[in-house]
């Protein structure tokens, strides 16, 4: 899988089918980027801003407690990965967001989304299911 529209019709196959039209839409505002092993993607006391899709490699949430870090979820390939509590509520995150190996990841930014659904009402649903998966 390499183009966008390739991860916007497999992300709509994991969670809720679309239109060709809205796929479409969907690949446009997908925006890709790739890390190495041990980078961060989301630091602690940032904003989760993005709905990031893991097309190839695996990353860990975590947070920190009593000064120990303490694993909350794995996402892997073809999964989904956010800090939903900061993604929803526009708050500092309390959740890391590390790779674990040579990642790539396709962001989908809750902003261009949100003013995605009000042209292609058939987002608003995938982005329900999406966080309903997270839940």
């Amino acid at each position: 899988m390499n183009t966008r529209r390739d991860v916007a019709r497999e992300i709509a196959r994991r969670y809720c089918r679309l239109e060709p039209e809205s796929i479409d839409v969907l690949a446009q505002l997908l925006e890709p980027s790739k890390y190495h092993r041990g980078d961060i993607v989301l630091r602690e006391g940032e904003e989760c801003t993005c709905t990031d899709y893991v097309e190839r490699g695996m990353v860990r949430q975590y947070y920190y407690k009593n000064g120990k870090d303490v694993t909350e979820h794995f996402s892997f390939e073809g999964r989904i990965v956010m800090c939903i509590e900061s993604l929803l509520k526009h708050v500092p995150s309390q959740i890391v967001i590390e790779t674990l190996e040579t990642t790539h990841l396709y962001a989908l930014p809750r902003k261009k989304l949100l003013e995605a659904i009000d042209i292609c009402p058939e987002l608003g649903i995938l982005y329900r299911k999406v966080l309903e998966h997270a839940l």
